[in-house]
């Protein structure tokens, strides 16, 4: 070979050595620049190592004690709904590419919702307790999410609120329970914690309070059980003594009357000790099917659109009761007062809304009573904890409400808002705020579907559940910090209810002895709507409740077809055995038969008539 061949092989060498260096993979210890991988709280603490954990095939989830154990079957059923394979749970002997739980209540440092994470060989994820393992998995669902190679590292992940929530008011109308069940699972899925449920439990013991709206008790039941599972706490509320019409509209013996004579369906009488009875006796009941350490009783708007001067036996019952210097707001201050003592003989720790403490009142509300601030009034956040009551911001510009105001997300996460941030007020430490919480309101019921509310639901819960557990601002736009809710996705076994299950075209449906022709078509929300000769299916007539029909027997019948009108939406949902139910996607109530007519009816009520499509 010639000397200038040699040369030039010589030079080739090295430019290949010099592109096999700059092709070469990147090692951990240079990615430190990359951050941490992508979570939802965004994880703030991560050290990098040498190397990946790569979940394959043959993987197995190691647990050695019984809260492990639980641990470990929630995340096998995870990982198998979302599509990662049927992994075995294991009591010893971790090995390369095995999952290991861990539950070391000596790990003080993690809190009790905190854990560590350690991503090599094998992947381990350890808690001080077992919820804080259960949040753990939840982080390695996210990184799965995104591929089966995590980069090798290790997180301590705590958070800095104790409450992380999202409140619904399936007050009035009611909200289907699929939706609910994706809330939960969506919620444990982002590390948040509680879920305050406004509603109503259908009651065997005051059955005049039985209008629609209702659950039974055997799905309230299910959805506890899904979020005891899941580490998420639901919270029972019934508005008192505001907003009672929901359950006393029929008892009218309870209501509190005018000067006037006129009696308010909307208000409990707080001066009857019938009326205390009543209320504490659908505490009792609410026990029967809910678990949380807490009861929530409103106590806001008492008085909305009135005053307490119409009322002059309100003020005659707290002079009675605390001396000729007591003022109405007394009596109202007695009942929250009641009802603490009776919930905490109960084992339940008392919570209320903020709108009521106006500070004309000299009796205090009990200590230990978890103040939630919503509204702006006389009494500012920073005086009630300086009188040392707990405090969670639920303020209004976190509401989500139907047809109405709904919370700038943007904006909040533009401000670097946190819950510090109440409304009227901006305090320098969060000591003594327990956390902060979404809230989903139905003052115009038929202003939105389910699945509508759901498009602005997710962004604003995860900005809450990332304000609530870490920095409220880790990334430097919203547009990246929204990238890592597409990152992550939605929670295993979340079910996509915008899925129409026929496709556009025309129907014969077909019952026993009855049929009607309807072309079905598709919403942009995901529901269906079905025009018929007489035009588009419609639920119309009765009593309206937020604006909405919830009367039992309401005729179904073909109206001018609107595709803005939410009430000609309707959901096919797939009955056992075949074909389909209809459910009206804002009444939620079910198409029955009534001597030809369709009409609707609670599905517990009737049964729901299931339509053959050919």
């Amino acid at each position: 070979m010639s000397k200038r061949l040699r040369l030039e092989r010589l030079r080739l060498v090295g430019v290949l050595a010099v592109l096999m260096l700059l092709l070469a993979p990147i090692p951990a210890f240079a990615r430190q620049e990359q951050g941490p991988p992508v979570t939802v709280p965004a994880l703030s603490d991560w050290t990098p190592a040498s190397g990946s954990y790569v979940y394959r095939p043959g993987a197995r989830l190691v647990a050695d004690g019984p809260a492990e154990r639980r641990v470990a079957d929630t995340l096998a059923g995870d990982l198998r709904a979302a599509g990662h394979g049927t992994v075995p749970v294991v009591t010893s002997g971790a090995r390369s590419g095995d999952i290991v739980i861990d539950v070391r209540p000596s790990r003080a440092e993690l809190g009790a919702e905190g854990y560590e994470l350690r991503a090599g060989a094998r992947l381990s994820v350890t808690g001080a307790s077992e919820t804080g393992a259960f949040y753990g998995t939840r982080t390695l669902l996210q990184l799965l999410a995104q591929g089966d190679r995590i980069p090798a590292g290790r997180t301590v992940d705590v958070p800095r609120y104790r409450e992380r929530g999202v409140g619904v008011c399936a007050c009035y109308v009611h909200i289907s329970l699929p939706w609910l069940e994706n809330l939960v699972r969506e919620m444990a899925y982002h590390k948040l914690n509680q879920l305050l449920l406004e509603l109503k439990v259908k009651s065997d013991a005051h059955p005049e309070a039985n209008t629609w709206g209702y659950y039974t008790k055997d799905e309230i039941r299910r959805l506890v059980a899904l979020g005891e599972r899941y580490h998420v706490e639901i919270i029972p509320e019934i508005n008192s003594p505001g907003h009672m019409d929901p359950w006393i509209e029929n008892r009218p013996d309870l209501q509190l009357t005018d000067s006037d004579g006129a009696r308010q369906p909307s208000r409990l009488d707080i001066t009857q000790p019938a009326a205390f009875d009543y209320y504490t006796s659908l505490i009792d009941e609410y026990a029967q099917v809910f678990t949380a350490g807490s009861w929530h009783m409103g106590a806001d708007e008492y008085m909305l659109g009135s005053d307490f001067a119409k009322y002059p036996q309100v003020l005659r019952y707290a002079q009675e009761k605390y001396g000729p210097d007591a003022t109405p707001q007394d009596a109202f201050i007695d009942f929250v007062n009641r009802v603490h003592a009776y919930a905490a003989a109960k084992g339940k720790k008392l919570r209320i809304w903020n709108d009521g403490l106006t500070g004309a009142n000299t009796v205090p509300v009990a200590a230990g009573t978890t103040v939630e601030h919503w509204l702006n009034v006389a009494t500012k956040p920073s005086q009630l904890l300086a009188q040392g009551y707990p405090l969670m911001n639920a303020a209004y510009s976190l509401y989500l409400v139907r047809g109405g105001f709904h919370s700038d997300t943007k904006a909040l996460y533009d401000q670097s808002w946190d819950p510090r941030g109440f409304e009227g007020e901006k305090l320098a430490s969060r000591d003594g705020i327990t956390g902060a919480k979404i809230s989903l309101w139905p003052d115009n019921g038929r202003g939105e579907t389910e699945n509508e509310v759901s498009a602005e639901l997710w962004p604003a819960l995860r900005h809450i559940a990332q304000a609530t557990w870490g920095a409220p601002h880790p990334d430097a736009t919203y547009a990246e910090f929204t990238a890592r809710g597409t990152a992550v996705g939605h929670a295993p076994d979340w079910r996509d209810l915008t899925r129409v299950p026929v496709a556009d075209g025309t129907y014969t449906f077909k019952t026993d002895g009855s049929s009607f022709e309807a072309e079905v078509g598709h919403t942009a929300d995901g529901y269906a709507t079905l025009r018929t000769a007489d035009g588009c299916l419609e639920v119309r007539g009765g009593k309206l409740t937020l604006n909405v029909p919830l009367q039992p027997g309401v005729e179904v019948t073909g109206q001018t077809c609107d595709a803005e009108n939410t009430l000609q939406r309707w959901e096919l949902v797939p009955a056992t055995g075949g074909g389909y139910r209809l459910v009206n996607a804002i009444t939620q109530m079910t198409v029955s038969l009534d001597d030809g007519r369709l009409v609707q009816y609670p599905p517990d009520r009737r049964p729901p008539v299931v339509w053959h499509l050919t």
